[in-house]
């Protein structure tokens, strides 16, 4: 049968559109390819979203959505960032919700990984085949940015006004409510990179080594002096950047540790994840 002896309606063109979320005349295309046969016609909108996704591939997705989220018993927490090119977008409710039904698929199955989260299913499709489905949908770059997860005796998330940063931080032991939310405000306004000296990574601080090393060349110390300057100067980039010894924003004649154990003793960190947009 030729495709020109079909008959689209209008109806038929409503189906399709209110089924994909596909444009009217995508889908009034699609269904006179397939010849008014929609399986097929949902599987030609499918393909045209894998087509958008490999040409949007030099795009930057730097907009989007971030949300933490607990599980029931407070012994996981899992953040991620579902990004797009504009805030438009970033800012829809389809967006939105899709970015929720991720999270919960997070906590529910608690996948080890970004690549494992992305293969598992939502209504019988994986997250990645979603997410191709929702750029042929709306023609901007969407990707799956970062996933986060911790587990703890108790885990408190932090979700930012906007969604544009959240945090988790996992505790040693259930504690005050107000002092694990400050821990977690404070993992959001300050971005510390490591929990503590003992959990930054070699390649950081071979870097900031370095960064020393130069500094102290710059300002004329001798070679043979270079590497013990710069060893010195790590103890301010600990306090700076690892949770457990930042000064605490609310008073910052202590450290977060010291805030934490002031508050209930013997109470601490024992993990974090942050995850921001740009």
């Amino acid at each position: 049968m030729s495709s020109t002896t079909v008959n689209i309606t209008a109806a038929d063109v409503n189906k399709l559109r209110t089924q994909t979320g596909a444009g009217m005349m995508d889908c009034k295309k699609a269904l006179t390819e397939a010849e008014g046969d929609f399986e097929k016609a949902v599987d030609i909108l499918r393909k045209k979203g894998q087509k958008v996704a490999a040409n949007r591939g030099d795009r930057e997705a730097k907009e989007g959505y971030v949300i933490a989220k607990l599980s029931a018993d407070h012994t996981f927490g899992a953040s991620i960032s579902l990004n797009c090119e504009t805030d438009f977008v970033a800012i829809n409710a389809d967006f939105t919700a899709f970015a929720n039904k991720i999270i919960d698929t997070a906590i529910n199955n608690k996948p080890a990984n970004l690549e494992a989260l992305k293969a598992l299913t939502i209504d019988g499709r994986s997250i990645a085949e979603h997410i191709t489905d929702y750029i042929g949908k709306i023609g901007e770059k969407i990707e799956l940015g970062k996933y986060e997860f911790v587990n703890a005796p108790c885990v408190v998330a932090y979700n930012h006004p906007g969604n544009r940063v959240a945090t988790i931080v996992g505790f040693n032991k259930a504690s005050n409510e107000q002092t694990m939310r400050d821990v977690a405000m404070q993992a959001a306004a300050m971005a510390p990179v490591a929990l503590d000296k003992d959990s930054v990574d070699a390649s950081t601080l071979q870097r900031e080594i370095e960064i020393g090393k130069e500094q102290a060349r710059a300002e004329g110390k001798p070679e043979d002096m270079l590497e013990k300057i710069a060893l010195g100067k790590l103890n301010k980039f600990y306090k700076e950047n690892t949770l457990l010894n930042q000064e605490f924003i609310k008073d910052n004649k202590k450290t977060v540790a010291q805030y934490m154990d002031e508050s209930d003793k013997g109470l601490t960190a024992t993990g974090f994840g942050r995850i921001a947009l740009g």
